[in-house]
């Protein structure tokens, strides 16, 4: 029960966080979604640094990383809105728009969990 409350607590903030991110980052405009860009490669350092540092000595405890990388990392990241965000690039034929957001997000994504496990190395 109490890991189910620590991943509660820590998803409920990480929500929170994503949610003003977006709102203050995607602007009137909503051309760009630089919030979700923002909190989604922003959330993969952070999930690299949490897990490189669980790896290491084991320096978090399993409900620390429950709290920190499954709680607070799961809320405030979001492959749904992502999802979304380039079907309406499709729909609206803004392929431009779609390319570089999918590459983006995906290339530093990738590259920010790596560089966040090594720094703790």
């Amino acid at each position: 029960m109490k890991q189910l409350i620590l991943v509660f607590i820590g998803g409920g903030t990480g929500s929170i966080a994503r949610y003003l991110a977006s709102k203050y980052l995607n602007g009137a405009n909503g051309t760009f979604p630089y919030g979700t860009l923002t909190v989604n490669i922003l959330g993969s350092f952070l999930i690299g640094i949490i897990l490189g540092l669980a790896l290491k000595n084991t320096m978090l405890s399993q409900n620390t990383v429950l709290l920190l990388a499954t709680g607070f990392c799961g809320g405030f990241t979001t492959f749904s809105t992502f999802a979304y965000e380039n079907h309406m690039f499709l729909k609206t034929g803004d392929f431009i728009n779609f390319f570089l957001y999918t590459s983006i997000s995906l290339v530093l994504g990738l590259l920010l969990v790596f560089i966040g496990m090594w720094m703790v190395k």
